[in-house]
């Protein structure tokens, strides 16, 4: 392959890279981006991930790791924490597996791979992949689409959302319900990783109450269970009013 196909097929991905927002993950040095502008590799690189999302949504978290690592130039380690991130619901990680196994994009060109991903992509209803599933499989060949199949009845019990998803929503509700224990508490939560380590505050202990972390880990939950009927988002609990506060004896 030449350097110019390596560079286009390279950008194909930084574009669909483009169309997914990390709610949770900050750019250390650029800020948020313009989401019409696909990155550069350098802000893929300088996006920072917050490991403590982890314990709440690690679709969301691995899949940052993979578009980290891919900016960094480590695509074989960037493929393997999109397949994780997929493993935990992540449609944009699936998706972006897909591009890359249909493009060739670092490896081989394998477009029943691609195929295949790009239907668990828009697996759910109203999907933003459904366009791009759709065009690909009409322009496959049968040949292409009789493998796809074959790579599907192989993904779906450990990707499709009726595995990842329930999966993926213990994990999230495990989490919440962890916040929710603290929250009447007036307590405040560090998450690791949350605070950037380039820019120092006067105190670096400081964090913020549990419910500003659950309302960004909810910003976060829409990057993994958008379209998805059988999420729920979990908000903070609330006080029972005293008995005189509510009229009763």
């Amino acid at each position: 392959m030449t350097m110019q196909g390596r560079q286009n097929k390279s950008w194909t991905v930084l574009l669909a890279l483009a169309m997914m927002g990390l709610a949770l993950q900050v750019n250390a040095q650029t800020g948020a981006a313009d989401s019409a502008t696909p990155p550069t590799d350098a802000d893929l690189a300088n996006t920072r991930c917050v490991s403590g999302e982890e314990k709440f949504l690690p679709g969301d978290y691995f899949y940052c790791l993979g578009s980290q690592n891919y900016g960094l130039g480590h695509y074989e380690t960037s493929q393997r924490f999109f397949t994780t991130a997929a493993s935990w619901a992540s449609k944009p990680a699936q998706y972006v597996l897909g591009v890359m196994a249909l493009h060739g994009d670092h490896q081989p060109v394998n477009r029943p791979l691609g195929l295949a991903w790009l239907t668990l992509a828009s697996e759910r209803a109203n999907s933003n992949f459904q366009q791009a599933r759709d065009v690909a499989w009409k322009n496959a060949t049968d040949a292409e689409r009789k493998a796809a199949e074959q790579e599907l009845a192989r993904l779906r019990p450990v990707y499709a959302d009726a595995t990842a998803g329930p999966r993926a929503e213990r994990r999230y509700a495990d989490g919440m319900a962890m916040l929710n224990r603290l929250t009447n508490q007036g307590a405040k939560y560090c998450m690791a990783g949350m605070n950037d380590p380039s820019r120092p505050t006067a105190d670096p202990t400081s964090c913020p109450p549990v419910q500003m972390v659950m309302k960004m880990v909810d910003t976060a939950a829409v990057n993994v269970f958008d379209g998805w009927s059988g999420h729920v988002t979990v908000g903070p609990l609330q006080q029972a009013a005293p008995p005189e506060a509510s009229g009763k004896q």
